[in-house]
């Protein structure tokens, strides 16, 4: 190779360590915009570009820069910004006192941004602070990925606040009811009705359509021993379930604990304040931490509330680790009896996020073959992840 042609390929170049930062600065918000999904924002992908275009052409800046690029392009209702303010707060580590729309948050700065890590994006990679990219990383993205039982306090924290901040509803469903559309079958009616007010005279044919509602949402949180380091979190992330129940805009979802016995807690996390649900949960749980009787407590379910109606046709998820105590066959025939009634059975396993991990415990093992999806359900983001799956968002 001639000096001049060196000299040319040095020049057209990226540097391996700037690339690789500006890479980090996008996955950070880019995880952002997913946490915002699972919140209930619809954030689309188009959305989520023109949020990192806008931090590009900022620069350097400080973090409302980040607020207000997220806030202008991410948020499309009245309703998402109520939502917004809280999932920031959490995701960035703001001052959730005092919403941040009413004063710019005094944070370190962000760096320039590339979206030559985004698909269909373009531009050459900026300097970047390698410092300020793993600052903003340990803070924001990193928490998504880490294991619930490895958490320090001060992480446990901050996932309490991006839980309290998460929605969960089942996938939509076609009912039986009719409303005006524009597009859809022919309404008889309201063209008859129509054509009367006209005279006679030919009229635009009037349509309507069925009426979508999300599926009932019934969660299994096992509370027993082995479940300890992960039930908290479990637990926050079914009473944030419950908020969009308690607004009116989905149906109820139950919640019950499995142990050594059944305990209906959907009362309990009515609590608006996750603290003071936390509370009356712990008095209301007689056998949280001790053994597990799955098999038991799921014939409890069924015969007593599943048979009347609370699973027929709902997204059932089971959040345990699968281990049993009883006897395997037995909650294998429980299993084979929920998911006859659910519309979906799911089952999130803390620890199938573990490597090398595979369901050979006898529990596990017997509920896999009634089981329509299998997930992970160790961290932030896999909770994220379970929420789009049972709101029909997202595939195993």
């Amino acid at each position: 190779m001639t000096r001049r042609a060196g000299a040319a390929a040095a020049a057209t170049a990226v540097d391996p360590a700037r690339a690789l930062g500006a890479e980090a600065a996008t996955a950070v918000l880019v995880g952002f915009a997913r946490t915002l999904r699972a919140a209930g924002v619809a954030v689309a992908p188009d959305q989520v570009h023109g949020f990192l275009r806008a931090l590009d052409l900022l620069g350097a800046g400080p973090r409302h820069h980040v607020y207000w690029a997220g806030r202008l392009a991410l948020c499309a209702e009245r309703d998402d910004l109520d939502r917004y303010d809280r999932v920031f707060a959490a995701y960035f580590g703001a001052d959730a006192r005092v919403p941040a729309a009413r004063r710019p948050v005094p944070v370190r700065p962000l760096p320039r941004l590339s979206l030559a890590a985004v698909p269909g994006g373009t531009g050459e990679p900026a300097p970047v602070s390698p410092r300020q990219v793993a600052s903003l990383a340990s803070a924001a993205e990193v928490l998504r990925h880490r294991d619930i039982a490895t958490m320090t306090d001060a992480e446990r924290a901050q996932l309490r606040r991006l839980l309290a901040a998460l929605a969960l509803g089942g996938e939509p469903r076609r009912t039986a009811r009719r409303r005006p559309s524009r597009r859809g079958e022919v309404d008889p009616r309201r063209t008859v009705r129509e054509l009367l007010r006209r005279g006679g005279e030919p009229a635009r044919l009037r349509r309507r359509a069925r009426v979508e509602r999300p599926r009932r949402v019934v969660l299994l949180v096992d509370v027993s021993g082995s479940m300890s380091p992960y039930a908290d979190a479990l637990l926050r992330f079914a009473h944030a379930a419950r908020m969009p129940a308690r607004a009116g805009r989905l149906p109820r979802t139950e919640v019950f604990t499995l142990g050594t016995r059944l305990t209906r807690v959907s009362t309990e996390l009515t609590h608006r304040r996750p603290d003071v649900a936390m509370a009356a949960l712990s008095r209301a749980v007689p056998d949280w931490s001790g053994g597990t009787r799955l098999g038991e407590t799921l014939r409890a379910f069924v015969d007593g509330w599943g048979r009347r109606g609370l699973a027929r046709g709902a997204v059932v998820v089971v959040l345990s680790d699968g281990w049993e105590r009883g006897d395997p066959a037995l909650l294998a025939a429980q299993m084979r009896r929920l998911h006859g009634l659910a519309h979906r059975v799911v089952w999130a396993n803390p620890c199938k996020g573990r490597p090398g991990y595979a369901p050979l415990a006898a529990g596990m093992a017997a509920a896999l073959p009634s089981v329509d999806v299998f997930l992970e359900g160790h961290s932030l983001a896999a909770l994220e992840h379970l929420a789009a799956v049972v709101g029909g968002a997202a595939d195993a």
